[in-house]
């Protein structure tokens, strides 16, 4: 069942003027990332991360996003990853293969690394759930996988 997260300012104990994340962004389904990449940057800005500390690299789709994370969580100047994409159930079993794929592949990143990369993908079975999920009415699944990177920044 989808859920809304409290919008707004949580919490935090941790200075983030200095943190620099990444932000990787699937291509494909764009119109729906556009706004999940939106609503992720809007937070962590309002949180206190500078602007000019966000790195955004696109990948062509979501199978690609696990790979592109790796590459810049390697980077000693990237503090957290974040991983927004957008996956819709169609008549083949290839959104099975790409939604596993993509969500061992982010899992590993952070286990590997040691640094918060975070799951921001959507996994919906038609385009009216992903738009709800993207600044609809359950919310900006873009602005919760921001706020996850400020928590696990702060653990």
């Amino acid at each position: 069942m989808a859920g809304v997260l409290p919008s707004g300012k949580i919490k935090t104990r941790i200075d983030l003027s200095a943190t620099r994340i990444a932000i990787v962004v699937a291509e494909w389904n764009e119109e729906i990332t556009e706004a999940l990449y939106n609503g992720a940057v809007t937070s962590l800005i309002q949180h206190g991360v500078q602007k000019q500390n966000i790195i955004r690299k696109n990948v062509p789709g979501t199978f690609e996003l696990s790979l592109g994370a790796q590459w810049l969580a390697q980077r000693d100047d990237i503090d957290a990853v974040i991983s927004l994409g957008c996956v819709i159930q169609g008549e083949t079993p290839h959104f099975d293969y790409i939604c596993q794929a993509v969500a061992y592949g982010i899992t590993e990143v952070g286990l590997k690394t040691g640094k918060p990369a975070i799951f921001g993908i959507l996994t919906t079975l038609n385009k009216q759930q992903a738009f709800d999920r993207a600044g609809g009415k359950y919310g900006n699944k873009g602005e919760e996988a921001a706020i996850t990177a400020i928590k696990m920044l702060g653990f």
